[in-house]
């Protein structure tokens, strides 16, 4: 989805909840060599900046631009834009050839993809054998009793601005196609539920709506999802601008190598 997040960069960094670390040594703990990792759609750069304390090069690649400007800096992540234009062969010279790559990382991203061109891809990369794709996705955010249902009724007046393939995030993954033989970490149609927890002020909630691309759709389409009214609805519910709360993202994790 080439360009959907371009408008909301700079706000993506310090909205999104942070993956914790121990997902990293959990993945580095599945591939037997640590030489280099592929993080696919990486955006703010995040992902690849965690698997980098466990593999010695990360290749961190997308499509967009102004996403790579705004990314985390680290001397392990080699940062490159991919063009959709690329073919698969070009993008497998560009990342090492077959057999190369030890672990591929997609965060909050692969459903958007083309996935039978992306999993054929990955086939070629992974090292065989042990090499693994891990892909995951968050959904819901878990405040409070009071809040969630507001954060519901908001939720569903964003519905008809998603892309389509936003169903595989709502539904958690367990409908994502996922061909790869699982490694104890998820499987296909029964993903592996992990907690985000986060402390979170009430403007980095708000930059959190307004990084999602369906309010910017909706914007660009006259109708102002997040306005006065429920802005302040949020606030009250929230408990005031001043207060920090700890909140939980609901995420869901698939982790496989290629079947032999």
């Amino acid at each position: 989805m080439a360009g959907l997040f371009d408008k909301q960069a700079e706000i993506y960094q310090d909205a999104r909840p942070t993956y914790p670390k121990e997902w990293y040594l959990m993945l580095a703990d599945h591939t037997p060599l640590h030489s280099i990792a592929w993080d696919v759609g990486t955006g703010n750069g995040q992902a690849a900046v965690g698997v980098a304390e466990y593999y010695d090069q990360v290749i961190a690649t997308d499509v967009s631009e102004a996403q790579l400007k705004h990314a985390l800096r680290h001397p392990r992540v080699k940062y490159l834009q991919t063009p959709l234009s690329l073919s698969n062969d070009e993008l497998l010279t560009m990342l090492g050839g077959e057999d190369s790559i030890d672990l591929v990382t997609v965060a909050q991203a692969v459903h958007w993809f083309d996935l039978p061109s992306f999993y054929s891809l990955v086939t070629r990369l992974l090292r065989k054998p042990g090499g693994v794709l891990a892909v995951w996705t968050y959904n819901d955010i878990v405040v409070s009793s009071t809040f969630d249902p507001i954060m519901k009724r908001f939720h569903d007046t964003t519905l008809p601005f998603w892309n389509p393939k936003i169903q595989y995030v709502f539904d958690g993954y367990k409908i994502l196609p996922f061909p790869f033989e699982s490694i104890g970490l998820g499987s296909e149609g029964k993903p592996m539920p992990l907690d985000i927890p986060k402390e979170l002020s009430f403007d980095m909630f708000l930059g959190m709506l307004r990084s999602w691309s369906a309010v910017t759709t909706a914007k660009e389409q006259g109708v102002d999802l997040l306005n006065e009214g429920m802005v302040k609805e949020f606030e009250n519910a929230w408990g005031g601008t001043k207060l920090v709360r700890s909140v939980t993202y609901k995420a869901f994790l698939l982790a496989g190598k290629v079947k032999m």
